[in-house]
């Protein structure tokens, strides 16, 4: 069997403590918390656990980062793209440290986090760099004798709250956008997956990030995330995750101090397969859709449409394709379908399938948890007999759960697929390019892929419609998250003004 280097097999985790101001210091309180291998269910660490207290002791390090003649705030802009820069070549550097640090953590398959995730967030990095001193105000006509502009100016204090699924993409996509504009910020991972934004920290330590501009605080949502965006000096929260808590950090704002907020939500999202296609690589890109990671993203194509011309034989070469997906520990670099993240999420994914037979779905492969092995894994699932009515078309499922519709022309398609309360993403494959543009157009989502999908750029912003979410990840649309526009006008000497 291929795996890691026997160096990373069990990687030794270096930091477990909070990390405010530069500095690893206990919680206030002593309070731990257990982090565990998925794939195996053993412990990996005991964590600090932050709670309102040390929220608080990381607010005001930020706070004194963020003051008018603190290092940062003097610092060039084009000098905080060369930290970022230093940042990204630390995780270059590291990446076969970070890769299987986030594989034994969060069970995403390590060849994936060294060939994606990990490439991935240093892009990011590297976009942001480049966006530092570029991001700037406008002169502007003015009526009578006045000269008047604008610049943009960083909100403050930012609080970013990250999902257990990508741990190191959402660190970045959130760290790189909010520093590169001259915020300062405080992390809030998940209680599920922390260890890798506390190495990522010490990377930015190293990079020569000035004490409080990043600060990580693992918890739990219901004390550290709720300390957090309900916090009366931070001034933005961005959070990724549940439309639960997202309505929760709304609320937050408008009890605190009507903070900024940005979310990005969850996605039920519709993939739509027209007869016109080779059915063989339709059937591998919808399946790709649906299994990366277990079907843990927010992205997933779990909606797969099929016209009825192909249905039949597309379900048949659907199921061979997920029965041939190969199931395994995630630092073994030939499996395709690692364990879900926890027992909580399994639970989740098996109660949705129960739902979904007794409300007349059919399995036709896999429906049930792996026997006689440990961690927790699912096996791949493809459900057919569905209706849009169902619990398991409505809600979201995050594991390996791919639902078949069949359906009859484009008018119908639309409809139904945007039959539902999310908007994220959404697919379609056809050679049709009028089906392309009718299609596009009419989709209420962030995000169409035309003939692929996953395919992600730092640059292009993503987002979602409806409850997906507020804002948008990514890109240049992303900075006005992070910006304040101030407008000065000026009389013009010389002008009737007293010099």
């Amino acid at each position: 069997m291929d795996k890691i280097p026997p160096a990373l097999i069990k990687p030794e985790i270096r930091y477990t403590k909070l990390f405010i101001n530069n500095e690893w210091v206990d919680s206030k309180d002593g309070s731990t918390f257990a982090t565990y291998n998925p794939s195996t269910e053993e412990k990996n660490a005991d964590v600090a656990e932050g709670k309102e207290a040390d929220i608080d002791a990381a607010v005001q390090a930020a706070k004194a980062a963020f003051l008018p003649g603190a290092a940062w705030r003097k610092m060039d802009a084009s000098y905080r793209g060369v930290l970022l820069n230093r940042f990204a070549d630390l995780i270059k550097r590291d990446a076969q440290y970070i890769a299987s640090l986030e594989c034994f953590d969060n069970g995403k398959l390590y060849d994936s986090l060294l060939k994606f995730d990990v490439p991935y967030s240093i892009s990011i990095i590297r976009y942001f760099a480049g966006w530092a001193d570029k991001y700037h105000g406008k002169t502007i006509p003015f009526d009578g004798d006045y000269f008047c502009y604008t610049k943009h100016e960083p909100v403050g204090i930012c609080g970013a709250i990250l999902p257990w699924n990508v741990p190191i993409i959402m660190f970045t996509m959130k760290f790189a956008p909010c520093v590169a504009m001259g915020n300062v910020l405080i992390v809030k991972p998940s209680e599920n997956t922390p260890l890798s934004a506390l190495y990522l920290a010490s990377l930015a330590k190293e990079a020569g990030f000035p004490p409080g501009v990043l600060n990580v605080v693992p918890g739990f949502g219901k004390t550290a995330g709720h300390a957090l965006s309900h916090h009366m000096e931070v001034d933005k929260i961005s959070f990724t995750g549940s439309g639960v808590t997202g309505r929760l950090i709304q609320k937050a704002s408008a009890d605190s101090n009507l903070k900024r907020v940005s979310l990005e939500l969850g996605g039920k999202s519709p993939n739509i397969v027209f007869s016109d296609v080779d059915i063989d690589e339709a059937v591998s890109l919808a399946s790709n859709a649906m299994f990366v990671h277990n079907g843990q993203t927010c992205l997933a194509g779990s909606r797969t449409f099929v016209h009825e011309d192909i249905y039949e034989e597309f379900v048949k070469k659907s199921v061979q394709k997920a029965k041939s997906l190969k199931i395994g520990e995630p630092e073994d670099v030939s499996t395709e379908i690692g364990p879900l993240i926890s027992k909580i999420q399994e639970d989740r994914v098996l109660g949705l399938l129960k739902s979904g037979v007794e409300e007349g779905a059919k399995v036709m492969c896999g429906g049930k948890k792996m026997e006689g092995k440990k961690g927790f894994y699912i096996e791949p699932t493809v459900l057919t007999g569905l209706c849009d009515d169902m619990k398991v078309s409505k809600e979201e499922i995050f594991g390996p759960v791919q639902q078949i519709y069949k359906f009859k022309d484009v008018n119908e398609v639309i409809e139904r697929a945007n039959n539902t309360r999310y908007g994220l993403v959404a697919g379609v494959i056809t050679n049709d390019v009028n089906k392309v543009m009718a299609i596009s157009n009419a989709l209420r989502a962030g995000t169409v892929w035309v003939n692929c999908y996953f395919v992600l750029s730092p640059g292009n912003p993503f987002g979602g419609f409806k409850e997906s979410g507020i804002g948008r990840e990514n890109g240049e649309y992303v900075l006005s998250q992070y910006t304040e526009v101030k407008t000065v006008i000026m009389k013009i000497p010389g002008s009737g003004a007293q010099v």
